[in-house]
């Protein structure tokens, strides 16, 4: 056989296994996906890590290893803002906007975390230690609900002694946080980001398209 036809031969032997290897790749529930662009737009700089998972930050919970349920107790992530300012102080806000689903979310914002006070020096390095008016409180998408977003704010809080009013500290849903924001004066989040999950028992395929409430139809493949 001479060079030419091998070299043919090799070219097409790579494009085979690179077909099969695309095929595996796409039916693979652990391989995580990144968010479609709409929703990427949150993702500004802010890394979120769990166990098991990495930085879950801008992609998708896979529905492998039963991380959909496993991510519902474990403990409060690691959450990094590598470009936080040392002697700087700030503010942690965990949020699901799509609750009790994105389709209607008739209970948005759902407050899952809220910390102040927390260091530069210590959010660039992952440690949130602060002032915790709100515990976390880990993702727990109610079954048939579709995909949740759970959003993560850092603000800058300059000095301001921020706190929850009696009737904020009642109840965790219907949070009005625009409201919020503007008693403390807060501006535009210094960084964000966001992952999606659902409910561990729901299969991906029987969400249909509804409300922005289905999976992800880019499938950009993080490793």
């Amino acid at each position: 056989m001479g060079w030419t036809m091998r070299l043919v031969t090799a070219a097409l032997l790579l494009g085979l296994v690179m077909v099969i290897t695309g095929d595996e790749d796409e039916n693979n529930p652990c391989a995580q996906e990144a968010l479609l662009d709409e929703d990427a737009l949150v993702c500004q700089g802010l890394e979120v890590f769990y166990p098991e998972l990495g930085n879950i930050g801008c992609k998708v919970v896979p529905d492998c290893n039963n991380y959909r349920q496993k991510i519902t107790s474990w403990r409060e992530p690691i959450v990094k803002f590598p470009g936080a300012v040392e002697g700087a102080t700030y503010i942690l806000v965990m949020v699901d906007p799509d609750a009790p689903s994105r389709a209607e979310p008739t209970q948005k914002f759902w407050r899952h975390w809220l910390v102040t006070d927390i260091e530069g020096a210590d959010l660039k390095k992952g440690k949130i230690q602060g002032q915790e008016l709100s515990a976390y409180q880990a993702p727990s998408p109610p079954p048939h609900s579709g995909f949740h977003r759970y959003q993560f704010f850092v603000y800058l809080q300059e000095g301001k002694v921020i706190s929850l009013l009696p009737k904020e500290n009642k109840t965790r849903g219907s949070w009005k946080m625009d409201i919020f924001l503007n008693r403390f004066h807060l501006g535009e989040p210094e960084a964000s980001t966001q992952f999606m999950t659902q409910n561990y028992q729901d299969s991906p395929t029987l969400q249909a398209p509804r409300g922005g409430a289905s999976k992800p139809k880019h499938k950009t493949r993080w490793r």
